[in-house]
């Protein structure tokens, strides 16, 4: 693998480096989708339905806390690129080290209280009925390995910072390839069920670890801290926080929606309309994972430009970037339109001997998230704007525009909208929410994106 250091982030033209920094991205969040994917289809077919609904209940409280480290990640990545892009090494290696310790020190203390209060958290995010016990079972599991997660998508972030976006693909597909492995051991060989599907998420975290843990060892990476950089210091902390804030909201905010949706759903239709929900969750990770990519190779580039005041290249950098990933939103918009039901019987078990009550669960999932589908992806050519223009106030330190457009698709119309449609319209109004949102949120997203650009990158070096 040719060695690439980060200075190039400053000087290669925009398209070739953005395909360059989301090729890898995209394959990294492909497989990793894939891996939810996937292992949503096993558990539907080799343990049941119920089964994915309950782990659709865990989702919300398990990311949160492992969004704790994504958050610090990508607020540190972005000191990080800056500070690069300004040639100040220093401050790149002692916002590493902040962050490694911060990640340890917030996430440990999470689980330790998601543990105590997991009769509690479970409920709550709709885990009812014969829910209950499965989503207690994959719980306590996956919590165990939440802090090594965080620590590898803190670390993650940090490596495409640096410009290395193939290490970060690898590092993502480790875990994906992994998971899925042990997911056949465990739950198809050793018939562990509930048990063998969180254990073998577990293991795809650890593998993870030990990867990102031998790359900032070996001579790839340009970040070589000491014990002098894992001690707390104030200012780089209060950057973090308030840039990493942007992604511990949207988590957040995506954790309310998850207890929002589960509950709301399990009003209108029970177990089952939960495990519909369970299904398009998976296809809004897996669907738009080359939107995602984008944006992941957007961040770097434009940091690293700003840090160093190249602002025509990051103007360039914010029209390609939409450019790009609104040609793949468009593609996938296309597929999912065309074969909706084809891609909700991927989850369904078809073996024989199936209880009528599990034959009729299926056939209600299947016809309900062929419906929902169509509605909820209605928008998808359009939300690369929102993306890309709340990543890059995130990219450049504007901490609080970040924040306001990162929340405004579910937290200011996404939320007010389940809240009321579904009152008013049924199950047909918790799907149009979605497309609304899209639609609101890209409005806002623009307008405010235009400004910027008239405002602060009208003159710069090139």
């Amino acid at each position: 693998m040719a060695k690439v250091r980060s200075d190039e982030l400053g000087t290669e033209p925009i398209g070739r480096l953005l395909i360059k920094q989301a090729v890898p991205a995209s394959i990294g969040i492909l497989v990793m989708s894939l891996n939810i994917l996937v292992d949503s289809i096993f558990v539907g077919n080799w343990i049941g339905s119920i089964a994915i609904a309950a782990i659709n209940v865990v989702l919300p409280v398990s990311f949160f806390i492992a969004a704790l480290g994504m958050a610090i990640g990508i607020g540190g990545s972005s000191i990080i690129s800056r500070a690069l892009g300004a040639d100040n090494r220093e401050k790149a290696l002692k916002t590493f080290g902040n962050q490694i310790t911060l990640t340890l020190l917030v996430t440990v203390t999470m689980v330790a209280l998601g543990l105590y209060f997991v009769d509690e958290l479970i409920p709550a995010f709709g885990g009812k009925g014969s829910i209950f016990d499965p989503a207690k079972v994959y719980y306590t599991i996956i919590l165990y390995g939440i802090p090594f997660l965080a620590l590898c998508m803190m670390g993650n972030t940090v490596i495409r910072a640096e410009g290395k976006p193939k290490f970060a693909m690898i590092a993502m597909i480790i875990p994906s390839v992994g998971n899925l492995l042990m997911d056949y051991i465990f739950i198809y060989v050793f018939d562990w069920g509930m048990h063998g599907a969180a254990w073998a998420t577990t293991g795809g975290y650890l593998l993870c670890f030990f990867y990102i843990f031998y790359f900032f060892l070996s001579k790839n990476s340009e970040l070589k801290i000491n014990l002098s950089h894992f001690g707390l210091d104030k200012p780089i902390l209060q950057e973090i926080g308030s840039l990493g804030f942007v992604t511990l909201a949207r988590q957040a905010v995506t954790s309310i929606t998850y207890l929002l949706m589960n509950n709301i759903l399990f009003n209108l239709g029970g177990e089952a309309m939960v495990a519909v929900y369970a299904i398009i969750g998976r296809m809004l990770m897996f669907a738009l994972f080359p939107v995602f990519g984008v944006t992941q190779g957007f961040l770097p580039i434009a940091g690293y430009n700003y840090g160093a005041l190249k602002y025509e290249r990051v103007k360039k950098s914010i029209y390609t970037a939409i450019k790009y990933a609104a040609l793949v939103a468009t593609l996938v918009f296309i597929v999912l339109m065309a074969f909706p039901a084809e891609i909700t019987s991927l989850f369904l078990s078809d073996k024989p001997g199936l209880s009528p009550e599990e034959l009729a669960a299926n056939a209600f999932v299947l016809e309900h998230s062929s419906f929902a589908m169509r509605l909820v992806f209605a928008a998808t050519p359009i939300i690369a704007l929102q993306l890309i223009g709340a990543a890059y106030f995130q990219a450049v330190g504007k901490a609080v525009p970040a924040l306001l457009l990162t929340l405004t698709r579910q937290g200011f119309f996404f939320i007010p909208l389940i809240l009321l449609l579904p009152q008013l319209l049924g199950e047909i109004g918790v799907w149009i929410s979605f497309p609304i949102a899209d639609v609101l949120a890209t409005i806002v997203t623009g307008y405010f994106l235009k400004k910027e650009i008239d405002r602060s990158l009208r003159t710069g070096a090139v």
